[in-house]
């Protein structure tokens, strides 16, 4: 485009000003505030400005562009002042997809936090005393039922045979020790780094090569214990570490011994890692705290859904671990926390750190948590969505897909229902898997990536995988009642 036929192009812009006054913007102005659709306007008129600039618009195509000005200010105002952070659909089959906000919470929880934030509450409140209280007596009760199997509750309805398995699994792995308690902060790195802090700061932390794991968002162990002033002290190989060599390290200056879940991968063949007992009784003999970063960390027993291997909290308290550190939303189920169980004089320790106020949690948090915690002492597992999607079977999951497939299957689409798997997400169990039926969909007028792109546009997005030319649903992780948000979603794509 000629310098001069720009330059008459920009004349015919309209001034933000004269767009102002205009019948059409003043109802926009009382709909959403003065100040909003001025800016709305500064941001549609700067746009055409750069295309004309880029020679992007000639004279037709900027007369078309003014003639739509005020719906392009009210799209404008509708994506500034719309939420960013939206529900989707999760059909990836990833229980505990960390990009899509890992747990999703029950009813009674969503119930539990509008009550306690909608009112006041008696968040550090003693009731019974009148006084000043701890925000975190509502929750140490639950664990201590969950944890030093204190009058565990069972009252309810009658359970089926796979809630009897699951509550002999949980009632058999309760801790036999009366000393454990247990505090939250904020996420897990928190527990780490406050519990560092507090046990070995100035000392040394002795920790195989092959636990010296990077977490999301590449925040990695090694500077985790750096922040909270601890010594790293490395022992072992990637592949080998055995217990001599924990011992061999030990010196006056060893203030832990620390033992970090693999999150996200396993090493195996040519390998050895010292058990959880060996490192308790180690422990033991030289008088040194043992920690153990679960990461993702349990309240149920993982072999109830078909997975081993994973040890959980109550597994490593029992076995003797000192302190164990793990996740609220994870395989937990509840809400982003950092949650530390274990001795009652070393979470002492952290509770008198200044950083634990620094790191504490709020009241909704809370409620999300006891609500939580509670679904847990009634054994009523299938409040916890997280919990109920694990715990579906294959066959439940394919009379599903089934119902779905014969509403999307149409002259637009190509469905197949397959087998395929699920995983649980989170770090948790990177290798192992649950069995699921998958539809599988192509389209003939588009690819599977741009299927895929589609159904992430609509309203509310679809995430999916894709694999071979095809896009993968899985139900385990989509809702029932999210099941004709996801027809609609399909039929508005192909017209």
């Amino acid at each position: 485009m000629k310098i001069a036929a720009a330059s008459e192009l920009f004349r015919k812009l309209p001034s933000v000003d004269e767009v102002m006054r205009g019948p059409a913007i003043t109802a926009l102005v009382a709909s959403y505030g003065h100040a909003p659709v001025a800016d709305a306007t500064r941001a549609v008129v700067a746009r055409l400005r750069q295309e004309i600039t880029s020679g992007l618009l000639d004279e037709n195509a900027l007369q078309l562009a003014l003639s739509g000005l005020v719906a392009a200010i009210e799209n404008q105002l509708r994506h500034a002042l719309s939420y960013s952070l939206r529900p989707v659909i999760n059909a990836t089959g990833v229980i505990l997809h960390t990009n899509l906000g890992r747990a999703p919470l029950g009813d009674a929880v969503i119930e539990h936090i509008r009550e306690t934030a909608t009112s006041y509450s008696n968040l550090e409140f003693d009731l019974a005393a009148g006084e000043r209280g701890k925000r975190d007596a509502h929750v140490e009760r639950l664990f201590g039922k969950l944890l030093r199997g204190e009058n565990t509750l069972t009252q309810g309805a009658s359970p089926g045979a796979a809630e009897l398995h699951l509550r002999g699994t949980a009632e058999a792995a309760v801790s036999t020790r009366a000393d454990i308690k247990t505090i939250v902060v904020n996420n897990n790195a928190a527990a780490v780094l406050l519990a560092l802090n507090s046990l070995a700061e100035g000392g040394e932390v002795i920790v195989s090569r092959g636990e010296l794991v990077e977490i999301g968002g590449s925040f990695r162990i090694p500077d985790v214990m750096t922040k909270s002033g601890a010594i790293l002290r490395e022992v072992g190989t990637t592949n080998r570490t055995r217990t001599t060599d924990y011992e061999s390290a030990i010196t006056e200056r060893t203030r832990l011994l620390l033992r970090v879940h693999r999150s996200n991968f396993e090493i195996t063949g040519f390998t050895e890692q010292a058990s959880t007992a060996e490192l308790v009784a180690l422990a033991r003999k030289r008088g040194i705290p043992l920690m153990e970063d679960l990461g993702s960390g349990a309240l149920f027993d993982l072999r109830s859904v078909g997975i081993s291997g994973e040890a959980g909290v109550l597994d490593s308290l029992r076995c003797g671990v000192d302190i164990v550190t793990y996740s609220g939303d994870k395989l937990l189920g509840g809400p982003q926390a950092g949650l530390i169980s274990g001795s009652a004089e070393l979470i002492s320790r952290m509770r008198s750190n200044s950083l634990f106020r620094a790191l504490r949690v709020d009241k909704l948090i809370y409620a999300a948590l006891e609500a939580t915690l509670l679904a847990y002492v009634r054994l009523d597992h299938d409040a916890i969505p997280t919990l109920r999607m694990m715990r579906l079977t294959k066959d439940e999951i394919g009379r599903r897909a089934e119902a779905l497939a014969a509403q999307i299957a149409t002259a637009k689409f190509r469905v197949e229902i397959i087998d395929g798997e699920s995983i649980l997400g989170g770090g948790a169990a990177p290798s192992s898997s649950l069995p699921t039926r998958l539809l599988a969909l192509s389209c003939a007028r588009f690819s599977a990536d741009e299927l895929s792109h589609r159904l992430r546009a609509s309203d509310p997005p679809i995430i999916a995988r894709t694999e071979e030319g095809r896009v993968l649903l899985d139900l385990r992780t989509v809702f029932p009642e999210q099941d004709a948000a996801l027809v609609a979603a399909l039929a508005g794509i192909v017209p």
